[in-house]
């Protein structure tokens, strides 16, 4: 299925105490870039991160943002730096000795003496912690890839609809051509009859330049050219996915016929519809660029 670049995704995992969040936003892009957003304890699995998006992505910029709440009692814990502490009494024990002070040193008076008491964070299970994480990026890559899905059909049905106005103007372009070819022997008819009463003597010259305008004016191989490309870029919107690249070197092929065509038009009518082919060519192009 063809995907869009754009796309959001949102995914709450709780496991537990803890809760994981992730969100997902992409647009469109060259290649894959992809900024990764998340507290400092899930640094180590950043890589990881990268590494499964790649099933859901293969172009666009994407952002990733993760949030972590952990609401169980027993997150932090408190530590007894027994060295330290002696370190302590030994000072308090010179100080009173070298200064004849009273020695009032209680376990409170201890305690709040810094570093001997500290509160740390216990270490986590990785592991579990990794498969909590995981569960919530699955679940946001899964709605991310949904809505880049949708937005590719709608960028299918759009291109499609634009194709088969492209084709509506190729056909009166290939209807218009032997029009020309006959108005212009007209007007060249009437043109000789005015300058040379005896039009029959002009007969062979007049052939001989109604065969150089028709060569001038051709269009023929233009056209065939552009049937085969629309036809083409009709194929390609039904292959599954990385189509984007391969539609947008078909349009630009499109338009270099479209700007041929217009180069050779003498006639109001078909530069008129070259226009239009080249307005339609734009329109697909700027939805190409949107394309995976």
């Amino acid at each position: 299925m063809m995907k869009s670049m754009t796309g959001f995704g949102r995914y709450e995992f709780s496991s537990g105490d803890r809760k994981f969040t992730v969100e997902v936003k992409g647009v469109n892009h060259r290649y894959l870039d992809v900024s990764v957003r998340m507290p400092k304890k899930f640094n180590f699995y950043e890589t990881a991160v990268r590494t499964l998006l790649k099933q859901y992505a293969s172009r666009g910029k994407v952002d990733i943002f993760i949030s972590y709440e952990d609401l169980s009692q027993n997150q932090l814990s408190l530590k007894y730096n027994e060295v330290l502490a002696r370190e302590y009494m030994k000072c308090f024990g010179q100080m009173k000795q070298e200064f004849e002070i009273e020695y009032d040193i209680r376990v409170s008076t201890l305690a709040r003496c810094p570093e001997v008491l500290t509160m740390e964070e216990q270490g986590e299970d990785e592991e579990e912690l990794w498969n909590g994480l995981k569960n919530a990026l699955e679940g946001a890559f899964e709605r991310f890839s949904e809505t880049r899905a949708a937005e590719g059909e709608n960028l299918k049905k759009d291109i499609l609809e634009k194709l088969s106005l492209m084709e509506e103007l190729v056909a009166k372009i290939e209807t218009r051509s032997p029009d020309i070819l006959t108005e212009y022997r007209a007007r060249l008819m009437e043109k000789v009859k005015e300058l040379v009463e005896d039009s029959q003597i002009e007969e062979g010259r007049m052939a001989a330049e109604i065969v150089l305008y028709a060569d001038k004016i051709c269009t023929d191989e233009e056209i065939v050219r552009l049937k085969s490309h629309i036809g083409h870029m009709r194929d390609t919107l039904d292959e599954k996915e990385g189509v984007g690249r391969k539609l947008d070197f078909i349009a630009q092929e499109m338009n270099r016929e479209a700007n041929t065509i217009l180069s050779k038009a003498n006639d109001l009518e078909v530069s008129g519809h070259a226009i239009g082919l080249k307005t339609e060519i734009e329109k697909i192009r700027e939805q190409i660029q949107n394309i995976e």
